[in-house]
């Protein structure tokens, strides 16, 4: 299982550490926030587009192979910055590291899922779960202190070698794991399956979880300076939200597996906390904007593990790649999604508001996963019992 937690590490540290580094780093390539922009922007695009296709493709000739050749892409794709150091070939490994991630992270999350009974999926992904926060938490440290002892080159050395590394380490240690027969799925079949409450409400929750975790981050220090506080407290208070989601992970995991946790009160309590941790986000000081922090990176924290176990639980085993890959996109839309929401508040009216307006939509959402995990679990297992002789 390691080689795949390490997986997880390395899409979140390689988005991370190269996004919070860009502006203050590529004094050649960023010519403007526009361009800014772009090259923040190309990532996630990639991954968003590609990360359906490459989950799909993963069912068809196995996930291993779509891990690997994913990670050997994402280590070429940095290399090729570092070789050629030039504003245009920045803009080409972006892209290439945005659509290499998009093929390995859905094969990390299809491969937990088959590797291990559903009975330890809480615990698994609780795991793969910890080990990307530590990545998106070390990420701007690691990345910034790289980037000053020797520029962005030195920053995409690193990737390239850890890519290249995991790469080496999952061929040796992740088994193969033969793609399973699978019958004929139309596209009324694939939007069926994708609108059904089983999908529909885990991926819904997966994304408010992360537009909630993306304004906290983007956020939050802003939320800070405007009420005179230094970067040096902003700062510590993004390093609580991401350690408390870091550290509830694992736990939330073994909660489920263990019953002592059902997934719709867990998703259902992560969308509270989130929700309450925006709602102090709107109190002045340092004591709101800590107490913001704790709150989400905690609900955060519960809803991913808790997400993507019950994902795999009313998924066919032949379509998880597919499932993992569309609730990745789910994940990608909320990253978006969550800060264009406060931003075009923070426009019309203030920051505040804007906090409050995405505390709402999250509370509306904690009110739908009340009813609806129940009801898409008791389906999913009843549509299984069907078709059982």
């Amino acid at each position: 299982m390691w080689p795949l937690y390490a997986a997880g590490f390395t899409t979140a540290f390689g988005a991370h550490g190269i996004a919070a580094n860009l502006g203050g780093a590529g004094e050649g390539a960023v010519t403007s926030l526009l361009v800014l922009g772009g090259l923040l922007a190309l990532y996630d695009g990639a991954e968003v587009l590609l990360k359906p296709v490459f989950g799909t493709v993963a069912d068809r000739v196995g996930a291993r192979p779509v891990l690997l050749g994913g990670l050997v892409a994402f280590a070429v794709a940095s290399a090729l910055y570092v070789l050629a150091d030039s504003p245009g070939w920045l803009w080409a490994a972006r892209l290439g590291q945005g659509a290499a991630a998009s093929a390995f992270s859905p094969a990390a999350s299809a491969l937990v899922a088959r590797l291990n009974p559903a009975a330890k999926h809480g615990r698994a992904f609780g795991s793969y779960g910890f080990c990307k926060s530590v990545g998106y938490t070390l990420g701007p440290l690691l990345g910034g202190l790289l980037v000053w002892a020797g520029g962005l080159r030195l920053l995409f050395t690193v990737l390239a070698v850890l890519g290249a590394a995991v790469a080496v380490w999952a061929l040796v240690a992740v088994p193969v794991v033969a793609p399973l027969p699978r019958a004929r799925q139309t596209v009324l079949d694939l939007a069926r399956r994708l609108t059904e409450a089983a999908f529909l409400v885990p991926t819904t929750a997966l994304a408010g979880a992360t537009a909630a975790l993306s304004v906290g981050v983007g956020f939050l220090p802003v939320s800070g300076a405007a009420a005179g506080l230094g970067t040096v407290a902003t700062g510590a208070a993004v390093s609580v939200l991401a350690a408390c989601a870091a550290v509830v992970q694992p736990r939330a995991g073994r909660a489920l597996d263990a019953g002592r946790l059902s997934a719709r009160a867990g998703l259902t309590a992560g969308l509270l906390l989130a929700a309450a941790g925006l709602a102090c986000a709107m109190l002045p000081g340092l004591a709101g904007v800590l107490l913001a922090a704790a709150l989400i990176g905690t609900g955060t924290g519960l809803i991913t593990p808790l997400g993507f176990a019950t994902l795999a639980s009313t998924t066919p085993p032949e379509r998880l790649g597919q499932t993992m890959g569309a609730a990745e996109l789910g994940r990608e839309l909320g990253d978006a999604g969550g800060p264009l929401l406060v931003a075009a508040v923070a426009t019309a009216a203030t920051l505040t508001y804007g906090f409050g307006a995405l505390a709402v939509v999250l509370g509306c959402g904690a009110v739908g996963v009340v009813a609806g995990v129940r009801r898409g679990v008791a389906g999913a297992r009843q549509g299984g019992d069907r078709s059982s002789p």
